[in-house]
């Protein structure tokens, strides 16, 4: 079964998996998963790593089963202020 971005609104299959803390929130060892698309690599692993949270960029090919979630976490909605 084929993955998809966690990007918003897309439905590519995903090919990389964004790994990711909050330091505020979680253990050092702890990592969270958003799924994303060639096209959507760099502009979510940007919104993780301005934060300071992106810990690892690794290609789903290369992660054993079972390591992320069906389809990833979704990224928070973003704000028009």
């Amino acid at each position: 079964m084929a993955v998809t971005c966690s990007a918003r609104g897309c439905s590519a299959e995903a090919v990389w998996s964004l790994l990711w803390n909050n330091p505020r929130l979680h253990t050092p060892d702890r990592r969270k998963s958003w799924l994303a698309c060639a096209d959507h690599r760099e502009t979510l692993g940007g919104f993780l790593a301005a934060r300071g949270f992106l810990r690892d960029t690794v290609a789903l090919a290369d992660l054993a089963p079972g390591d992320v979630g069906e389809r990833g976490e979704r990224p928070p909605e973003r704000r028009n202020t």
